[in-house]
Formats: C-alpha cells, sequence, structure tokens
C-alpha cells in the first residue's frame, strides 16, 4: 500500500485506463496546459499528448454535447467539470441526451462517458458555486451517480466507471483533493452500486456519502466514550443504491441517522427513508433521522455557513434521539 492523495488517485485511474485504451480521452476547462484545476490532471498531457488531453473554451453545453456524439461514435470520453455547479449549462446534453440515447436508439448506440468534477460546498464560494446536485442525477433513468469519499474508494470507482458502458456522473469534491489515503500498487476495481460498512457497530446504523461521512466518523467517536456504538455504511455510489446493505444494517441496530450534504426537500435520505419504512418498518425502533443542509442557498458568510452545513454535533444529537437519551 501507498500513501497518496485524493487528487492522485483520480489521476492514476484515468491515465491507467487510458494507457489501456486509445478510446479513452479527457476534456475541460484547464484540464492539459495547467493539469487541472485542481491537479487531478497532472502530467497528463505530457504523456498523452494535447489530442487526448484537451482544454476546452468555457462553454459547458459545447464540450459536453461534443463527448456525447464523440461516445456515440465508439469514443469513451472523460469530461471534468470545474465543478459540478457549471455543468447545469450543458445538462440538456446530460439529461436528454446521454442518459436517454440507448433507450430512445433500441439499444443502437451506447454513451460510455464519464462526467466528474467537484461537488457540494468547499468553503466561501457562494450559493451558485456550494450546491450538492447528486439528487438530480439520481432522480434520471440511464444515468449511475458515484459519490466516493477516500483515495482508495475514488480510484476504483473511477476505473470502473470509465470501462462502464452507460453515462456516469462521478462527483468528488474541492475540500478533498488533498486529502490522503492508501492505496494499492496493483490493479484493482470497485463495482458500481456497492455500499462500504466503513465501521462496524450494533446500536445505530449511519449512512452516509462523500465528504460529509467525515462528520459521521467524528460523532461516533465522540458517541463511542458513552458506551454507544454505531455501524457507519458509505453508499459510495447513490445510484444504483445498494439498498440491500442498508437494510442488513438496520435490521441488526433497528435506528437509522441518514447524513446528506444537500437540501432536504426530494433528497437522497428521502428516498433511503422510503425504502426503509417500506421494506424494513417492524425493525424500526424509532423514527428515521435524516441530516442535511438548511433548506436554503448556500450562504457566504463563515458564521452562517456553519450552521448552514450539517456537522458531527448535529449527528450526535440525531443518535441520540433515536436511541431515546
Amino acid at each position: 500500500m501507498r500513501t497518496i492523495q485524493f487528487r492522485e488517485a483520480i489521476c492514476e485511474a484515468m491515465s491507467e485506463e487510458m494507457r489501456h485504451d486509445e478510446s479513452i480521452y479527457l476534456m475541460g476547462e484547464e484540464v492539459a496546459e495547467y493539469n487541472g484545476a485542481y491537479k487531478a490532471s497532472k502530467g497528463m498531457l505530457a504523456e498523452f499528448g494535447e489530442k487526448r488531453v484537451i482544454d476546452t473554451p468555457i462553454a459547458e453545453l459545447g464540450f459536453t454535447g461534443i463527448a456525447v456524439g464523440s461516445a456515440m461514435n465508439g469514443n469513451r470520453p472523460i469530461v471534468e467539470y470545474m465543478t459540478f455547479n457549471f455543468c447545469l449549462v450543458g445538462i440538456d446534453q446530460i439529461i436528454n441526451n446521454a442518459a436517454k440515447m440507448r433507450q430512445m436508439t433500441g439499444g443502437q448506440f451506447n454513451v460510455p462517458i464519464v462526467f466528474r468534477g467537484p461537488t457540494a460546498s468547499a468553503g466561501q464560494l457562494g450559493a451558485t458555486h456550494s450546491q450538492a446536485l447528486e439528487n438530480w442525477f439520481a432522480n434520471t433513468p440511464g444515468l449511475k451517480v458515484v459519490v466516493p469519499s477516500t483515495p482508495y474508494d475514488a480510484k476504483g470507482l473511477l476505473k470502473s466507471a470509465i470501462r462502464d458502458n452507460d453515462p456516469v456522473i462521478f462527483m468528488e469534491s474541492e475540500q478533498m483533493y488533498g486529502d490522503k489515503g492508501e492505496v494499492p500498487d496493483g490493479e484493482y476495481t470497485i463495482p458500481l452500486g456497492v455500499a462500504d460498512v466503513k465501521r462496524e457497530g450494533t446500536d445505530v446504523t449511519i449512512v452516509s456519502f462523500g465528504k460529509i461521512i467525515k462528520e459521521a466518523f467524528i460523532a461516533a467517536d465522540e458517541l463511542a466514550k458513552e458506551g454507544i456504538s454505531c455501524e457507519i455504511i458509505d453508499l459510495r455510489t447513490v445510484r444504483p443504491m445498494d439498498k440491500d446493505a442498508i437494510l442488513k444494517s438496520v435490521k441488526k441496530t433497528n435506528r437509522l441517522v441518514i447524513l446528506e450534504e444537500a437540501w432536504p426537500f426530494a433528497s437522497i435520505s428521502s428516498e433511503i427513508t422510503y425504502i426503509v419504512q417500506e421494506q424494513a418498518f417492524d425493525f424500526l425502533d424509532a423514527p428515521i433521522q435524516r441530516i442535511t443542509t438548511a433548506d436554503t442557498p448556500a450562504p457566504y458568510s463563515p458564521v452562517l455557513l456553519k450552521d448552514w452545513l450539517p456537522n458531527a454535533g448535529d449527528v450526535v444529537k440525531a443518535v441520540k434521539k433515536v436511541l431515546y437519551k
């Protein structure tokens, strides 16, 4: 095992796959000459050249459409958005074309494409740069949605996403690119749609994904001092969702808290709540609790932003609520 940064894991995944398959290329703003806005493509231009690592204009609608058409003609593009907030300019190409082309052509065209970049808040970047849009894409049949939380998961999941014959939304975090973690030297992949039990526990299940899961670990450590055992499940992929992993854990702990860095209405946590109450209602010993951001645009003020985001204290309160403590 080596200890590398999240950004290095992303770069390794793309580079390894590009060495194996010449139909794979990377395109996006600043991915080439600048080595990526977050240095997640460092060295790739030098290795693969300007035909396979392509700097684009600030025109997401245009280069997203080019990538979709390219994928329909036998290539396997990776599209990097400087932030997923910017992909909204090109969301028509993702939702109306990439996601639907396979069905609309009766399977004559696959769209093997990865759309990747940062999601959710990254500090004081204002409301239009701080949105978590996972539920938007997860609501769309034809798209797979991946949100890793560690360098190990990021590399294994991205390699699987690149090899997938359908469009994959791969969402990272600006605040995780510098995170370090152990990653194997050799070849490995992680299948899409499989959650990971990051921490075994017996008293309550906490389900989360992406960078906000860190708050769950902080809370679990605090609660352990009081003799409360938390099981933490990292979804890793929100569509397809590993329902079985969630239900298995809830049937063991009988309590569920969901932590998500997104608005509450029609969120991923709302979907999980429905699934569990439908398929494991008799196993629940308390109402399900979900923790989300406040139901407002992200504030710029550091004081308000801190209050807007979920934190470990919120998790501790929710766990104690389901335990009636």
